[in-house]
């Protein structure tokens, strides 16, 4: 493969659909954004593939895409031939429901669509040479003209050359439209592929960025700059870890979720009637109104003003106490279920986030790394360092503990509670033990321990409560979410 560096973008319009000026702009914007699609236009097997991964974008993203009807220039009828295979394909419309006027998703499925293009453009060069000899000529014409345009200026190339390369183009269409038509199939079956991908990808990011409220996922993504939310899905798709914390992460939100909304309904009581639009509290008599037709547009008028009648439920206990401290052991032995910890830590700090608690992580082996997230938010980029930080070595449960007095010592980390997770025995000395355990009484903080396979004997002598658990995906460890 033949690598180009990005060509000059014409001053005309370079699109083969009906782009406008916002079009332009915003493609240009997610294309700067995105290290996925700046490789794309690099690698592409085509020359002028980055005027394709806009039309791709825009077939996505616009409410009605449409190829244009004006001229189009012979170094694009390529890209256009490509274009009317996406867009006639009879799954096309179907795509487009997930991606419309989405960023996020059209900005995947834009990745997606051109990695699955250039792929299939590789393996028809592959099986066919004289397909391979002519873009391997493009290829040459096209680093040659960008060389003479270097030394001689933007547009002042060879004339001649510029006329062999549109007639090559040109060539390279007609020979294209025929691969297309004879491998329609493989064709139709990669651009499947590449919706496939595009909405697992998206699944995982609202799993890593979504909370423990039902449906929060995409409310919860349109709070993240679309910048960050690019970086983490690329991540996501190409790289296995993550995928799987996010895979890890979504299952273990939706029990705290559970967990959460129990011990909520234990901590209530109904006191009366109030005005308002929780759907889970409004009174029979409200829900018989949305279910008439006369009354219904009515009742969705004074939902969406916070006007329909619910129960008032007044709180018996207050749910989340203060910070979350977690020590989690990051010792060799602990590398095996290392995604699954990472993806239980992102739930345990969603708890934190919705309930605007302060959050610690404190990993440790012979060594700590310590964490700290106000009100549980987690940047993208952390997201992505924590996903890659492992430290392995030994077990030492005096470093975590001391790590952790040291946090709760902070005035905004008082009555936190702490959550020790390890797979490892240590033993601790009496004199530490008798300290931590003082400090524990007088700044009035619990220590629930999480004990994955292993003695429970050394962690019984810190901890208020000890679970014996075989993974995280243990019933047991779900107590962390009760919290």
């Amino acid at each position: 493969m033949f690598y180009l560096k990005p060509i000059r973008v014409r001053d005309e319009n370079h699109s083969v659909l009906n782009t406008d000026t916002f079009d332009k702009r915003r493609f240009k914007e997610i294309y700067n954004m995105s290290q996925g699609l700046q490789k794309l236009s690099i690698d592409g097997e085509l020359p002028e593939f980055e005027p394709l991964l806009g039309d791709i974008w825009a077939s996505l993203y616009k409410m009605k895409p449409e190829l244009t009807e004006d001229e189009i220039p012979d170094d694009l009828q390529v890209n256009k031939s490509f274009m009317e295979k996406i867009m006639n394909d009879d799954s096309f419309e179907t795509y487009r429901k997930f991606t419309r006027l989405d960023d996020i998703s059209s900005a995947i499925g834009t990745v997606k669509f051109g990695e699955k293009t250039n792929e299939w453009l590789i393996e028809q060069k592959e099986r066919d040479e004289s397909l391979k000899k002519q873009m391997q000529e493009i290829q040459a014409m096209k680093r040659q003209l960008q060389k003479q345009e270097q030394q001689n200026g933007a547009g002042n190339g060879n004339g001649k050359l510029e006329e062999d390369l549109k007639s090559a183009m040109s060539d390279l269409d007609s020979q294209l439209q025929q691969t297309l038509q004879n491998n329609s199939h493989s064709f139709s079956e990669a651009m499947s592929q590449a919706m496939q991908e595009t909405k697992q990808v998206k699944d995982s990011l609202k799993s890593l960025l979504g909370g423990t409220s039902a449906g929060s996922g995409d409310a919860k993504l349109k709070k993240v700059p679309l910048r960050d939310q690019i970086t983490l899905a690329e991540k996501i798709a190409s790289n296995k870890q993550m995928k799987e914390i996010a895979d890890w992460a979504g299952r273990f939100k939706q029990i705290a979720r559970k967990k959460q909304k129990s011990k909520h309904s234990d901590s209530m009581e109904r006191s009366g009637v109030t005005l308002g639009n929780d759907i889970e509290r409004l009174l029979p008599m409200e829900l018989g109104l949305y279910t008439h037709s006369i009354t219904k547009n009515d009742f969705l008028r004074r939902f969406v003003e916070g006007q329909t009648m619910m129960y008032e439920q007044k709180g018996q206990e207050v749910l989340g106490k203060g910070p979350i401290l977690l020590c989690l052991d990051q010792s060799g032995s602990m590398n095996k279920l290392d995604t699954q910890s990472k993806g239980f830590t992102l739930a345990l700090m969603s708890i934190a986030r919705k309930q605007r608690r302060d959050f610690c992580l404190i990993l440790f082996s012979t060594r700590t790394q310590v964490f700290k997230y106000e009100r549980g938010k987690i940047k993208s980029s952390d997201m992505i360092n924590l996903a890659q930080t492992f430290l392995g070595g030994g077990t030492d449960f005096a470093l975590p503990l001391d790590g952790a007095l040291k946090v709760i010592n902070e005035s905004r980390f008082k009555q936190a509670d702490l959550v020790f997770v390890t797979d490892g025995e240590d033993r601790v000395k009496d004199s530490f033990l008798e300290a931590f355990n003082k400090k524990k009484k007088e700044k009035e903080f619990n220590v629930l321990s999480l004990v994955i396979g292993n003695n429970t004997k050394t962690v019984e002598q810190f901890s208020d409560s000890v679970v014996h658990i075989k993974d995280f995906d243990d019933a047991g460890s779900f107590t962390a979410f009760e919290i």
